[in-house]
């Protein structure tokens, strides 16, 4: 052990020499200014910049390079003016680039695509000038949708859909992108009488080509382009009076369940009714209804063969509960969450069976200088669950420049059920957080729980901190998290119980002068864990050890990495079915992962990790690969073989393999078609989910979903399937 010890403080001291440099500049005293014009004409948003309001006012691009390096001058130059009417907020954009439509980079016509494969032209607006939130709305050249709301800079509300409208036009000298804000759907104070509106802004534009991002104003290269203490002034904007700011969307859908085991065959086909309802009460508070909600057009998670020894972290994936879940106390981490919303909706494990949600209400208010919220969600019984009642109140108070301090309380109510073997339980949770910045680059994150469990009369404690610095040069953080054996979030999520773990580490930045690297990450993370209740007990250790850490000139990818794993089995431990004696092990482990320039037309990735594993050895491949010829079509593959060997104290072997087969295909950004089919040879079960969506105007949707699941392994072999035809409609006042 003092070896170990030894190792963990000469790694993490050799991080240190990474803090000699620092580009983090202060955000300025002096914001710059950015006037928008109003429209002497109708504004058709069809993307061609035609009307000739277009040639009137400011025009922006004093863009600040940000990527593949820091400062310099831009070579995918942007031009951005902004209009207005009584009506809508527009923002005209032409990005400019050589070689035309030939350089555009798009992997699919999907809406909330994911920052870094796509060519992206995007604004953030603060319209209340809270410094320390955005709502943020992008586009690729060929229109698709990405909107969400940023917190502190670096959380993100990816689950917030709002109405707006954007189209492109693409030609030979880049595209240009026209996009209509409807005032109603921003939320702003009227300012005082004689006092100019002035709105939080900015910009940023990816050229994926050449990884060329800039900003407009300048924001420095380690924080995100939605830091808004940086942000430019947005004037000149006669506003309307904010409006009652009313969305209904109601739904109405058809499912049809047929399951057959072999000896029996039941279907069923049932009408459900209900929708959502959204009420800004105010430019600050704003109240969501949700009723019989129903989530058929999320997307499902995928299967996983578990190797580990620590539960699997599956994300929230339905809309009512992605919106606004950053407010919540842990949300931003998978180690320790008071309140996780997949506890809601199911019936029991997060891998059970889906419950019905009769009714759900939220409420969140934001100022500058606090947040309230407050959710409470009737979920109804089944055979195998009561009816249950879930809360969660939470109180957020901002000082300073960017710090705050929280509580939140949540309570999980059973309530008693005619099954005899469903007992009635009562679960609270009171949690303590907050965020500390002292500089623009040091973050202190803490987090402080516990919870009540009346069933079982016991009281838990939990507990996070972290410190962490990040600059243009280096990052370095330490996360230290306790969990003891009796904290029991009942509407929560933790990793493990009774257990102390530190977990040190940082990398050096480097950006070498040269066409070939683009960036290497060296680096090294030490994850220790110990017993809570016995700390000197050691449960495992290990250093996660990252010489090539490297992306190249077209963002392809290699690293190399060794893993030195500890590991103290004193608990009965299974793997897939692999029994693992109590004994003390220590393995390494070693990684190859490299993978293409995943913006072409064509790209890979593959993994291969191998080395001992316990008292035997394990090698693990991955695979992927990616084909998509235009933006309106995408197939994709991916492969993980698991091959143990003398594992255990049976001395056993095992292999598995686990394969997936994709594809989305587009009509435009509006009507599209995807599905995915999966086979795990682990419990010999094959998936199919096939979703077709058709947005027939902003956010209304007409949904038709196929679900087939087989498992071979049973007795009877099981065969379910499931067909939901969907429509919604979206109507704001």
């Amino acid at each position: 052990m003092k070896k170990t010890l030894f190792l963990i403080n000469m790694l993490v001291s050799v991080l240190l020499f990474a803090q000699n440099g620092n580009d983090n500049f202060q955000p300025p005293e002096v914001q710059p200014e950015v006037e928008a014009l109003r429209a002497s004409s109708l504004i058709e948003v069809n993307g061609r910049l035609d009307e000739g309001d277009w040639n009137r006012g400011e025009v922006i691009s004093t863009f600040f390079r940000r990527e593949p390096r820091q400062g310099g001058s831009i070579r995918y130059e942007t031009e951005v003016k902004f209009l207005y009417d009584d009506k809508n907020l527009y923002i005209g954009a032409w990005c400019k680039d050589s070689v035309g439509i030939k350089g555009i980079r798009v992997q699919d016509l999907r809406r909330d695509f994911s920052w870094g494969e796509n060519d992206i032209f995007g604004v953030a607006l603060d319209p209340q000038n809270l410094k320390q939130y955005a709502q943020a709305f992008q586009t690729t050249p060929y229109g698709n949708q990405r909107d969400f709301q940023n917190f502190s800079g670096n959380n993100f509300d990816t689950g917030w859909n709002t109405l707006w409208k954007v189209r492109t036009q693409r030609n030979e000298d880049g595209y240009t992108v026209e996009v209509a804000i409807p005032f109603k759907t921003l939320r702003y104070d009227l300012p005082e009488e004689g006092r100019p509106v002035e709105w939080g802004v900015t910009l940023v534009r990816y050229a994926r080509r050449d990884i060329e991002v800039s900003s407009f104003p300048a924001i420095p290269q380690s924080f995100t382009p939605y830091r808004m203490t940086y942000a430019a002034k947005l004037t000149g904007i006669e506003v309307p009076p904010p409006s009652a700011n009313v969305r209904i969307e109601p739904y109405t859908l058809y499912q049809y369940d047929q399951v057959k085991d072999g000896s029996s065959d039941i279907s069923d086909g049932d009408f459900k009714l209900g929708g959502d309802v959204k009420w800004a009460i105010n430019p600050r508070s704003v109240l969501d209804l949700t009723f019989n909600t129903d989530f058929a057009q999320a997307d499902v998670d995928r299967a996983v063969n578990n190797l580990e020894r620590f539960n699997i972290f599956f994300p929230e994936r339905r809309q009512f509960f992605l919106e606004n879940s950053g407010i919540w106390a842990g949300g931003l981490q998978q180690s320790i969450r008071p309140f996780f919303s997949r506890r809601i909706g199911l019936q029991g494990s997060f891998n059970a069976e889906p419950a019905p949600i009769d009714f759900g209400a939220r409420f969140t208010q934001r100022t500058d200088k606090q947040a309230i919220a407050g959710l409470f969600v009737r979920q109804g019984d089944t055979g195998t669950s009561q009816t249950s009642n879930f809360g969660v109140a939470r109180y957020l108070r901002n000082y300073g420049r960017e710090n705050n301090f929280g509580i939140m309380v949540t309570q999980r109510s059973d309530e008693q059920s005619t099954e005899p073997d469903l007992e009635s339980n009562s679960n609270t949770t009171v949690t303590l957080d907050g965020q500390i910045r002292p500089t623009s680059q040091w973050d202190i994150q803490y987090l402080f729980t516990t919870s009540f469990d009346e069933q079982s009369g016991e009281t838990g404690y939990a507990g996070r901190i972290f410190a962490g610095s990040t600059t243009n040069n280096y990052y370095f953080g330490w996360v230290t998290e306790y969990t003891d054996e009796n904290y029991n979030p009942a509407m929560g999520f933790v990793r493990q119980t009774n257990v102390i773990r530190h977990n040190p580490g940082g990398y050096y930045i480097w950006r070498p002068k040269t066409d070939f690297i683009r960036r290497w990450d060296p680096g090294v993370f030490v994850n220790y864990n110990h017993d809570a209740a016995d700390p000197s007990s050691f449960q495992q250790s290990s250093l996660y050890i990252f010489p090539v850490y490297t992306w190249f000139r077209d963002n392809s990818f290699l690293e190399l990495s060794f893993t030195p794993t500890w590991q103290n089995i004193n608990f009965n431990f299974a793997p897939l079915g692999l029994q693992i004696a109590q004994d003390d092990y220590f393995y390494t482990r070693y990684l190859i992962r490299y993978n293409t320039d995943q913006s072409k037309k064509w790209s890979i990735q593959a993994s291969y990790n191998f080395g001992d594993f316990y008292d035997g050895t394990r090698n693990t491949l991955l695979l992927s690969a990616r084909v998509a010829p235009i933006p309106h079509a995408a197939i994709t593959f991916d492969y993980e073989r698991n091959k143990l060997e003398r594992i255990g104290a049976e001395n056993r072997d095992l292999s598995t393999d686990l394969i997936t087969v994709g594809s989305r295909f587009a009509l435009n950004p509006r009507v599209q078609l995807s599905a995915f089919y999966q086979y795990n040879t682990f419990d010999e079960q094959g998936r199919w989910n096939v979703r077709a969506s058709w947005e027939y105007q902003p956010l209304s949707f007409v949904y038709l979903v196929f679900n087939d699941t087989r498992i071979d392994t049973l007795e009877n072999p099981l065969e379910e399937q499931q067909f939901i035809g969907k429509v919604t409609f979206l109507r704001q006042f």
